[in-house]
């Protein structure tokens, strides 16, 4: 009996070893998440972005009574915190964060809350009670005139 002659095997392609998939997954995954996490460090979506960190004109906060005595109230539409320590008295500043312009989402026993980064202020002073942000709030005029709260 006569060998015949062998073929050459057809040439087979081999998959990827499952260690490189699964590297090339968690490097996809990993590129998603920093995406994602420079989206939330910018003010994009979360301050207005575009328009100034205090007003230029004039503008209605709504009535003053809105703003307790001793206590304080976010206009974040406005984009401005107003406090009232006496009656009558009232201070506003920028509620825009001066860290990355991300507009502070909520005030908690007197500390305004910055979503981005975590920065704190005091809403009385605008102080920085705790970082990343350095620099404070600006203070922009505030006054109550027939009842109502006008900024800028």
């Amino acid at each position: 009996m006569s060998a015949s002659p062998s073929l050459p095997s057809p040439r087979r392609e081999i998959p990827p070893a499952r260690r490189t998939v699964l590297k090339g997954a968690a490097a996809l995954v990993g590129a998603a998440g920093a995406g994602a996490t420079l989206a939330a460090c910018s003010p994009e979506g979360n301050s207005g972005s575009g328009s100034p960190a205090v007003p230029t004109a004039p503008v209605e906060l709504g009535a003053a009574s809105e703003v307790p005595v001793g206590g304080s109230k976010l206009f974040r539409e406005r984009k401005l915190v107003v406090s009232c320590p006496a009656e009558g008295q009232y201070k506003a500043f920028s509620a825009q964060c001066t860290h990355a312009g991300c507009v502070l989402d909520k005030i908690v026993e007197g500390e305004g809350n910055c979503p981005c980064h975590g920065s704190r202020f005091d809403v009385a002073t605008g102080k920085v009670l705790r970082g990343p942000a350095a620099d404070p709030l600006p203070a922009v005029p505030v006054r109550a005139e027939n009842g109502r709260l006008i900024a800028g």
